[in-house]
């Protein structure tokens, strides 16, 4: 009696365990299908091309009713090209449009993002879309009671420096401060975007940014009270990113941007935000 229980339990276990077996294997399935590489076969079916950026006036903002933007405006004459919808996804953080990308849930870093060695062992990059800089953002003199900017980089010793989380200009400061000899203090800030620094900078909230040079001078658009004529960097050249896996998408990107730039679009966007 005692052996037939045994039996009927080790049955049972055996049961259990090939079940869980069978579940556990299904769940790998559907991981490993939902990672599969999404390049421009399947986007071109769809007709829907994901892609993230920014929100701000080199990425993408409402302004009364309507949406503008560098990026944005890029993106829609993609878009006219292409025949495809695009899907803009907002996302501040240039770390999390990087999780994005990897995890397929956009197709795109559709930003100005400096093209590093590092970087492009990780990813693909457009051919570059801006020559761009990283720039100290300060007070006028008028503005900042009398007192001149620093137009000298050696003068940044001992000043605190506000950049948003991510920037690229992090490695770059901190390569600054070993040519100064001397300590360049960086607060790395969470919540706000080049943009939003600067203003603080205007209100006197804080005393110095650094930011792109094309987000600079958007900003001193509406900020007469900064000055962003010290540079921080050299120009480097700046892309949008795809996923490694996706060599036909940036096939195809590259040439509707050499599309748009050879009939007069992207001069026309980059006047319209730059110039």
């Amino acid at each position: 009696m005692k052996s037939r229980k045994l039996i009927r339990v080790y049955t049972g276990l055996l049961i259990m365990a090939v079940a869980t077996m069978t579940m556990l294997c299904r769940l790998k399935i559907i991981s490993q299908t939902e990672v599969l590489p999404r390049d421009y076969p399947t986007i071109e079916e769809e007709k829907i091309l994901r892609l993230v950026t920014e929100y701000n006036q080199s990425g993408y903002y409402v302004a009364g009713d309507t949406i503008e933007g560098f990026q944005y405006e890029l993106s829609i004459a993609i878009a006219q090209l292409s025949g495809m919808e695009i899907q803009t996804l907002l996302e501040m953080s240039l770390a999390e449009s990087f999780d994005m990308l990897e995890k397929n849930k956009c197709d795109v870093i559709a930003r100005n993002i400096p093209i590093t060695s590092e970087i492009k062992e990780k990813y693909l990059f457009t051919e570059p879309i801006i020559l761009d800089k990283q720039v100290l953002i300060q007070r006028t003199e008028k503005a900042n009671k009398g007192f001149k900017p620093i137009r000298n980089q050696l003068d940044l010793a001992g000043k605190t420096l506000y950049i948003p989380k991510d920037s690229p200009a992090q490695l770059r400061l901190q390569n600054l401060g070993h040519e100064i000899g001397d300590t360049i203090y960086v607060i790395e800030d969470e919540l706000y975007s080049g943009e939003q620094l600067a203003i603080m900078v205007a209100k006197g909230d804080i005393d110095y940014a650094v930011c792109d040079q094309q987000t600079a001078i958007l900003s001193q658009k509406q900020l007469p009270e900064i000055d962003i004529k010290t540079d921080i960097s050299f120009t480097q050249l700046q892309s949008w990113a795809v996923r490694k896996d996706c060599p036909i998408l940036l096939d195809s990107l590259n040439s509707w941007l050499d599309q748009i730039r050879k009939n007069g679009t992207f001069d026309k966007i980059y006047k319209k935000y730059y110039k």
